[in-house]
């Protein structure tokens, strides 16, 4: 539930990515400037998210080239707190990594950026540190492409009568402080996409549903989330800790024996300045 290392990160790139909305991206992409893209990344990490837009750049000016203008390879501005995580960026020279509490916004980061992202971050946050991201946002006319936040929902198979028990138990401890203050947790997208709009920005969000079995993550992958779905639930229910480790074992018996299929389910949200959306019309 808490875990940033930069073997986690590793672990659930590839899923992050096949998950993630490609046509939402490119309804961004479609919006910004072709030849000044200013990327501003929030909580990087290791650059994933980096990699994944940068790869969905390639892809767009493939299919637009002969038709229109192709984009220009952005500038990069990616920000984290953790400076192992940012000494594992591929840097180039499009791409500076700047270690930054992100508790506090300053308003420097945002100057100049046409796009404003971040992955598997929105749930993380308060009411008021979202507020002020989309202040930012708006005073700057920046776009935002929010991706891969959790919505609340989590669907196991085979069925165990303690999924609801800890499904409920793990969106409690969701909303509890991250870092940010009280976390929205699986509010965080309906708040963000109620913010913007109030900014005048058009919203648009799309699944990007994590859908685990062995043929598609590692085991590995799905016993680190019952793990820490099983001790997050049992941190804001320590009464309900037998219950949650009776849960842990048959879920993760289900792992080892190839019979265990996960869905998480996770939304991206784009916001874009009317006036950008207008332009491309």
């Amino acid at each position: 539930m808490g875990d940033f290392s930069a073997a986690w990160l590793r672990l659930r790139e590839p899923v992050d990515h096949r998950a993630r909305s490609a046509a939402l991206t490119r309804d961004v992409l479609r919006a910004l400037p072709p030849d000044d893209l200013r990327i501003l990344d929030l909580a990087c990490g290791t650059g994933s998210n980096l990699r994944y837009v940068g790869g969905e750049i390639l892809l767009f000016n493939t299919e637009i080239s002969g038709r229109q203008k192709t984009r220009s390879d952005p500038d990069w501005l990616l920000v984290d707190n953790d400076r192992a995580l940012l000494a594992l960026v591929p840097l180039a020279p499009n791409v500076r990594a700047v270690e930054h509490d992100l508790r506090a916004l300053d308003n420097h980061l945002f100057d100049g950026r046409s796009l404003v992202t971040a992955s598997a971050l929105l749930d993380l946050v308060s009411e008021s540190w979202l507020r002020e991201l989309a202040s930012q946002c708006c005073a700057h006319r920046s776009a935002a492409l929010f991706a891969l936040t959790y919505d609340g929902r989590l669907t196991f198979e085979p069925a165990e009568a303690e999924d609801a028990l800890v499904r409920d138990l793990v969106n409690r401890h969701q909303k509890t402080d991250k870092g940010f203050g009280p976390a929205l947790g699986p509010a965080a997208v309906a708040a963000a996409a109620d913010l913007f709009r109030s900014m005048d920005y058009v919203v648009r969000i799309a699944s990007s549903d994590w859908v685990l079995s062995r043929m598609s993550a590692p085991d590995e992958l799905q016993d680190r989330l019952i793990e820490g779905w099983a001790d997050a639930a049992a941190a804001v229910a320590p009464d309900r800790a037998a219950a949650v480790d009776g849960w842990r074992s048959k879920r993760l018996n289900h792992v080892a024996t190839g019979r265990s299929l996960v869905t998480v389910s996770h939304q991206d949200l784009a916001a874009m300045p009317l006036e950008a959306i207008s332009q491309t019309s």
